[in-house]
């Protein structure tokens, strides 16, 4: 998962004039929705069974990227980004408004406010990836680390600043203003999307659709051993560390008796631990491998819930709330880059998008779990609990490491030459057979087996849905390579738009051991 870039600034990104403008509207608009969320959390922490609805509050809020996160990731790869965004920002602002006016009326109710809470963050679900996806479109690619860091800083400013003005609105005006004051902060994000006029993308040869681009994004992370081995390091990390954000109102009113104010106070001081550690992020990277900063950050955080839930004294929860958000952003900073770093321009969107439904379903079943286990066990044992399961799956590290990829290109590389057939072929036609015939040496057999390792991941993930290899009956040291394609417009778009100099180098490794060299042949279904 390393990259060969040099450590920069965390602040660099911020001279690129377009990124500075979406960094402060995107600061706006999660102020607000931590407001948003410290509203619907207050307004449900007295309630009967308030351990579970606070924590359904997160759930509510993650789960529709955990459901349908991959629908936003598609939309927005084929279709204008500034367009999506727009709409979206327009349609969050709307639900905002009704919730607002709603509660002001006093006819809010938990399930409703649990319905309006999913509404929101099902409406995210197509801005995230599109405005992630577009940021390695605004800064250099040696910056994209900062400008994830900087993304933490803005969400944890946010979490300084929101949660601790909901407390002091929610104290004088009470949640309804909160939730109002949410709805204006949609309003700065529409005026730069609407304000701002990026450069045409360049068209694709051949555009994908809705339901082919799904199976695509999904086939490209299943045959992704580094996004699956990142997904597999967050999963174990989330679910755990996620008993912070689920109970830490019902451990603020129950356990530290502390009131709205006192609430806002300790997210506020999750919100400067976590700046700090997005500050530090290229310093602790230089001393720091991946692996080595997920398990230093992972301990840290552990010890943080052992301390903050043993003992109750508000300012000691104050204090260990610092380490514990420097810890939460570091981990997240430098896999949300790491993500953004591996994947090609082709699937970025969509992987970005499988990324957050992790990300965020992790959250939602830790949300239940930890709730749960606070109804039965109580909100001390959640906590616990919690830091136990964050050690171990700590100590998996030497298991499943993360992959090191500074070695592989990830910029495209259409290098396959167009197929010339001696026929017209329809685009949407039936299947396509790739055939490729290679002549190795039997001393060369063992370096060909291990390289073709490779090149059938890259086959797959570029647009294969069956992949073989198999061993010539009749002619000694020959071996064919065949995979199949959905239609011939789906094969060109692999020689168009998804291959990478990666998969160029894995394809001339296993080429490069045939003598003489490869031959390929492409065989299309006959129809009739």
């Amino acid at each position: 998962m390393a990259d060969a870039a040099q450590p920069v600034s965390s602040w660099a990104p911020l001279r690129f004039t377009v990124f500075r403008a979406f960094w402060i509207a995107l600061l706006v608009s999660n102020i607000g929705n931590w407001m948003q969320t410290v509203g619907a959390q207050w307004f449900l922490v007295h309630a009967a069974n308030a351990a579970i609805l606070v924590a359904l509050v997160q759930v509510a809020d993650t789960l529709p990227d955990a459901l349908f996160g991959l629908v936003g990731g598609v939309l927005a790869d084929i279709f204008d980004r500034r367009r999506l965004l727009l709409v979206v920002q327009i349609g969050l602002g709307l639900v905002a408004v009704a919730l607002a006016v709603l509660t002001f009326l006093g006819q809010m109710t938990a399930p409703l406010l649990l319905a309006f809470t999913f509404a929101l963050g099902s409406a995210s679900v197509f801005s995230n990836p599109a405005y992630q996806s577009l940021i390695p479109d605004i800064v250099p690619r040696e910056e994209l680390r900062a400008a994830a860091a900087l993304g933490s800083i803005s969400i944890n400013l946010a979490r300084v600043v929101g949660p601790a003005l909901a407390g002091l609105v929610i104290a004088r005006l009470g949640v309804a203003a909160v939730f109002g004051l949410n709805a204006l902060t949609y309003l700065l994000f529409v005026l730069v999307v609407a304000i701002w006029k990026p450069p045409a993308r360049p068209k694709r040869t051949l555009p994908e659709h809705f339901f082919s681009a799904i199976r695509a994004g999904g086939r490209y992370v299943r045959n992704a051993p580094v996004v699956r081995r990142i997904l597999l390091r967050m999963a174990l990390y989330m679910v755990p560390a996620s008993v912070l954000w689920s109970l830490l109102p019902v451990l603020a009113a129950q356990r530290l008796h502390l009131g709205a104010i006192g609430y806002g106070l300790l997210q506020g001081s999750l919100g400067v631990g976590a700046v700090a550690g997005a500050l530090a992020l290229a310093r602790i990277r230089d001393r720091l491998s991946d692996n080595g900063l997920m398990a230093v950050t992972g301990a840290a955080y552990a010890i943080a819930l052992v301390l903050v839930a043993a003992v109750p004294i508000p300012l000691v929860a104050l204090i260990v709330l610092l380490p514990a958000g420097a810890a939460w952003v570091l981990v997240l900073s430098n896999v949300n880059a790491a993500v953004q770093l591996f994947l090609p321009a082709w699937v970025r969107a969509r992987g970005v998008s499988v990324y957050l439904m992790l990300l965020f379903g992790t959250q939602a079943l830790g949300s239940v779990l930890w709730g749960a286990v606070a109804e039965w066990m109580g909100v001390v044992a959640a906590f616990l609990i919690a830091a136990a399961a964050l050690i171990i799956g700590l100590a998996t590290i030497r298991l499943w490491p993360f992959i090191d990829v500074s070695g592989l290109d990830r910029n495209a590389a259409p290098f396959w030459p167009e197929p010339q057939l001696a026929f017209d072929v329809a685009p949407h036609s039936g299947l396509v057979m790739v055939e490729t015939v290679y002549s190795i040496a039997p001393e060369r057999e063992e370096a060909f087996l291990e390289a073709m390792i490779q090149v059938r991941l890259s086959r797959l993930r570029t647009g294969a849905s069956r992949w073989a290899l198999y061993r010539d009956g009749e002619t000694p040291h020959t071996f064919v390579e065949t995979f199949i394609v959905a239609s011939w417009e789906e094969h060109l778009r692999q020689h168009h738009d998804r291959l990478t100099g990666a998969d160029r180098d894995f394809d001339a490794k296993a080429r490069d051991l045939s003598d003489p060299p490869s031959q390929t042949r492409h065989l299309i279904a006959a129809e009739g």
